[in-house]
């Protein structure tokens, strides 16, 4: 026999027991009617209109004529019923209703004996009580039979005997047992945290078993919800938390406010739990509206809301145009094609040295569009002047996004050879290939790290900007700076996250560490809304609110997870990291700054530069790299960039700024961090 012919004879005895069932569903509510119709018809005491036998007989067929006729065009056992919700009672009180009201016209228009209104209410009203009894206590019955006990045998029986189906108990290792799941407690008893509460004791493999809710709602607090008692925020102390065994705190809450959000945070922070979300589908979450329970995502550590940019004029401007992405394989540049692969480009190119990184972005937006998206990827450095510029030839792109570079400033410090080949020369090499081969718009991603560099890594970028804003030909170019980057290669998130997890300690370069920060979305969003903007030799940069504290940062981590900062984990500070800053500067000069039509984006624009000057730079830059030198190469960035100067210098002078003063008093309360140990 065919595989197809097993498949369909399998699918045929399925559908013969979905069918047995409704059978078997519908005998039991004859049984029930009939119960009805004995007690309004025969017992009940009525002298004004009693009933022969016969009338009594067609009365009773008339009944289940009308009943079963109406609950079949309703569907009513087409349904699972041991999953019925509130929407399927609902749909079975409105069948039997009109059932009710189409029974006692037609007794009243048929030539039989007839009954009063009163009574013809009171079968189908007695009826549906039956119904939906027998079907609550069948759904008691069946979530409730997975308990080992004699109790449960018997009920497992029942079930068994009057539904056909059998069930079989759970090892003993999955009972509901407290002391095997862990306790949580869930804050907001609205719709969302009761749902959540539900799914979790009705399901006896859960692994949470929720305790208490916590509510500011008067009307709810002191109240229970299934079962589960509701208090008050006052109610929930370090001590009751710990009575009451809480492991772990889960906000249910959808669409909170990031102020409520944040004040939560802070208070449950300190109680020795881990903190997770839950999501449902009616909030909008930073997964895509996916219904789980998950960690605080780490854009939510920043408690403000996520920021974007990009609009129909945006997604107008790269539709049905050839994008060329370098570094499309990292972080900032991947995240870059799936944004583009959203606005139905002509074709996207994806450029990068590393093709591991470049196959993963490739093979994920295939599997994504499929055909719906005309996709290239190339293998090829921006040094490598010849091949770059047969990827210009073959695909002539339209629009070019710059976002291959070394990033990594304690690396670049000690490498800076590398530095300025990659990020110098290979910028060189595809801005002087974009004007060769009239491209249209080229949009460098530069970074805070090249206003005022104090190291290697921001002072290449920074002769990028020059290089930028030097040209003058039909191509337009511009920059957008922006600062640290959530969760990208390289960023402190990760690095946490892997501390954490081996148990600490957690190391931070100085306790006065100060960044700006936005998530990958909002950088590559920048990024192409800024493309959308520019006009030629703009940098563009973000309003990116207030800097965020490193050390507060890891202590937020760190309580996430369930410990204790300085007692469960302890926070170690390394030593600043050769070139590295306390405090990144976004601008250089804010009465440089133009406002732009989108608010939170502004443009920069220095001094006029000339392409004489950024060409005696890079020749200088080319004698220092002839040498292989890297004090030469230091002398020469110096030499170019008025502005570098040594870290030292800078974080002297920083450490007295005002944005480190105001957060050092915060700093104080911890008297026990560990020691500066060795710089990494």
């Amino acid at each position: 026999m065919s595989k197809i012919a097993k498949e369909l004879i399998r699918e045929q005895k399925k559908y013969a027991r979905g069918h047995k069932h409704s059978i078997m569903l519908m005998g039991y509510d004859a049984v029930l009617l009939l119960l009805a119709d004995l007690l309004m018809l025969v017992i009940y005491p009525s002298s004004i209109s009693k009933l022969s036998p016969t009338g009594i007989f067609i009365q009773t067929l008339l009944s289940a004529v009308v009943l079963f006729g109406c609950r079949a065009i309703a569907e009513i056992y087409n349904h699972v019923w041991r999953y019925g919700g509130t929407t399927l009672y609902l749909r079975l009180i409105i069948s039997d209703a009109f059932a009710g009201m189409l029974y006692y016209v037609l007794q009243l228009i048929l030539p039989v004996e007839g009954i009063t209104f009163i009574r013809a209410v009171s079968i189908f009203t007695v009826n549906l009580l039956l119904t939906i009894a027998a079907r609550l206590i069948y759904q008691y019955l069946y979530e409730y039979n997975s308990a080992n006990s004699w109790i449960a045998s018997g009920l497992r029986f029942a079930t068994a005997w009057l539904t056909g189906i059998k069930i079989d108990p759970l090892p003993a290792s999955d009972k509901s047992d407290c002391a095997q799941k862990t306790c949580i407690a869930i804050v907001g008893a609205g719709r969302v945290g009761a749902m959540f509460a539900e799914e979790l004791l009705k399901n006896p493999m859960a692994y949470y078993l929720p305790r208490f809710f916590i509510e500011t709602d008067r009307e709810k607090v002191g109240r229970y919800i299934n079962g589960i008692r509701v208090l008050s925020e006052m109610e929930v102390t370090d001590e009751f938390i710990k009575r009451e065994h809480i492991q772990e705190i889960v906000f249910a809450v959808p669409g909170m406010d990031l102020e409520r959000k944040k004040a939560l945070f802070q208070k449950y922070r300190g109680y020795g739990c881990k903190l997770k979300v839950y999501d449902f589908p009616i909030a909008k979450s930073m997964d895509g509206a996916k219904r789980n329970l998950r960690e605080f995502d780490i854009q939510e550590l920043l408690f403000r809301k996520q920021l974007s940019f990009t609009d129909k004029n945006t997604a107008y401007f790269y539709k049905n145009k050839t994008i060329l992405i370098t570094g499309g394989g990292g972080s900032i540049g991947s995240e870059l094609c799936r944004q583009v692969a959203k606005m139905q480009p002509k074709k996207l190119v994806i450029l990068d040295i590393y093709e591991n990184s470049a196959y993963d972005i490739q093979q994920e937006l295939k599997l994504q569009y499929k055909s719906d998206i005309d996709l290239s990827v190339e293998i090829v450095s921006v040094c490598d002047r010849i091949l770059l510029e047969k990827v210009f030839q073959t695909y002539r792109p339209n629009v070019v996004l710059h976002a291959a570079a070394h990033k990594h400033v304690p690396l670049m410090e000690h490498n800076c050879c590398e530095a300025v080949k990659n990020n110098v020369f290979g910028t060189l090499n595809t801005v002087e290939l974009a004007e060769q081969y009239g491209v249209e718009k080229f949009i460098m991603i530069s970074t805070d790290k090249a206003v005022n560099p104090t190291n290697v890594m921001g002072a290449t970028k920074h002769i990028c900007e020059l290089i930028v804003q030097s040209r003058n030909s039909t191509t337009i170019f511009s920059a957008v700076r922006f600062g640290n980057v959530l969760g990208s290669n390289g960023s402190v998130i990760p690095l946490f996250k892997r501390q954490i997890e081996n148990g600490g300690p957690v190391t931070i370069t100085d306790k006065r560490i100060i960044r700006y920060f936005m998530t990958i979305p909002e950088a590559t969003q920048l990024v192409l809304t800024s493309g959308a903007m520019a006009k030629n030799g703009e940098i563009f940069v973000l309003d990116m609110g207030q800097p965020v504290k490193i050390l507060e940062l890891a202590e937020n981590m760190i309580r996430l997870s369930g410990f204790e900062p300085y007692k469960d984990i302890k926070i170690v500070e390394t030593g600043l990291r050769p070139g590295e800053k306390l405090y990144e500067e976004l601008l250089i000069n804010s009465d440089t700054l133009e406002t732009t039509e989108n608010k939170l984006i502004f443009i920069e624009r220095n001094h006029k530069i000339t392409m004489d000057f950024v060409r005696d730079a890079i020749n200088g830059l080319e004698l220092a790299m002839e040498r292989y030198d890297p004090l030469a190469i230091r002398d020469a960035l110096m030499g170019i960039i008025k502005t570098y100067r040594s870290p030292e210098e800078v974080n002297t002078e920083a450490a007295c700024a005002e944005e480190v003063e105001k957060y050092m008093s915060r700093v104080e309360q911890y008297p026990n961090m560990e020691p500066k140990v060795v710089s990494l």
